[in-house]
């Protein structure tokens, strides 16, 4: 079974750049903020799923943004919650914490369309109780395009004079307005040296398949889905064979997920796979199954065999 989040890395010889430079970025927030849109847009890729409903993002997700003299690499992490109702929320905010230990920068982002407020609760989620060695904090008001310029004047001064951060810029992560300005300020807190990193293409199906279980399903039907890529067979005469397992919490969720004749499974299905082409250019033959396992929520040994352990991988 995929083990979701591990990320498989190739050790490299190198001589390092002294004119490159490198480093690992943490972008927090809370739910619909537009953690994985800002992600996205500086990766120049669709890699984290983005919806309009709070804990799209389950996992680390692994990006690298690289310019000529520079590679950042990225962790768009799921959304800081207040309640937590399942034993995987709570897992899910040991990555939050995981993400930033070695992280050079952390950017917090914030809704320049809502009311300013303190980030505490976000920072104490993300770096917990450091006092010493902390990173450069990096608050980012994303949504500028959605408020006048006046209103996000008097939003910046609230923040640059209430919050404690290196820096403060609004964007829009939607339009891709101000991401190369945050990109260049991130720059200026990054290392003299070189990273190279991999990661499986197994992975970014699996997110794939459950944006479209998103997108597809109402009410709680998308949270209780766990998505899994059982096979993944690259062959050269042929399309790519890729089987994928969504695992629910009670057979009456599979009948709903499958649907009257399996026309709902279908139609994700389909959906799924032209966005995973897209993403891989090239033909696949997708396999979806439907299974049941009770709480898995609720089941520590499962969620760590999905991936939802915390622990960080060694680049």
């Amino acid at each position: 079974m995929a083990l979701l989040d591990e990320y498989e890395m190739e050790e490299h010889e190198y001589t390092a750049d002294p004119n490159h430079w490198s480093g690992y970025v943490a972008v927090l927030g809370k739910p619909n903020v537009g953690k994985s849109t800002l992600s996205n847009q500086m990766v120049g890729q669709k890699l984290s799923i983005v919806t309009d409903k709070p804990q799209t993002t389950r996992h680390r997700i692994l990006g690298v943004c690289s310019g000529t003299d520079y590679q950042m690499i990225l962790y768009d992490t799921p959304g800081v919650m207040e309640k937590r109702m399942h034993k995987l929320d709570s897992m899910m905010m040991k990555n939050v914490r995981s993400a930033t230990v070695n992280a050079d920068c952390v950017v917090v982002l914030v809704d320049a369309c809502k009311v300013p407020e303190k980030i505490d609760e976000v920072l104490e989620e993300g770096v917990g109780n450091q006092t010493e060695s902390l990173p450069p904090i990096l608050l980012v008001m994303n949504k500028k395009h959605l408020i006048k310029p006046g209103e996000i004047a008097k939003k910046l001064e609230w923040y640059e004079k209430f919050t404690n951060v290196d820096e403060v810029i609004p964007v829009s992560a939607k339009l891709g307005q101000g991401v190369e300005d945050v990109k260049h300020i991130i720059r200026m807190y990054l290392e003299f040296h070189d990273i190279v990193c991999e990661h499986p293409e197994r992975f970014f199906v699996s997110e794939i398949v459950r944006e479209k279980i998103f997108m597809q399903y109402r009410k709680e039907i998308p949270y209780s889905c766990q998505v899994n890529v059982v096979s993944y067979k690259t062959r050269p005469m042929a399309k790519d064979f890729i089987q994928v397992e969504i695992v629910v919490e009670k057979n009456s969720q599979k009948i709903i997920v499958i649907g009257k004749e399996g026309r709902a499974l279908k139609l994700l299905a389909t959906a799924a796979r032209l966005d995973i082409e897209n993403f891989l250019q090239k033909k696949v033959f997708l396999e979806v199954v439907v299974k049941v396992k009770e709480n898995w929520r609720q089941d520590e040994v499962l969620l760590k065999n999905y991936g939802y352990g915390g622990q960080i991988q060694a680049f």
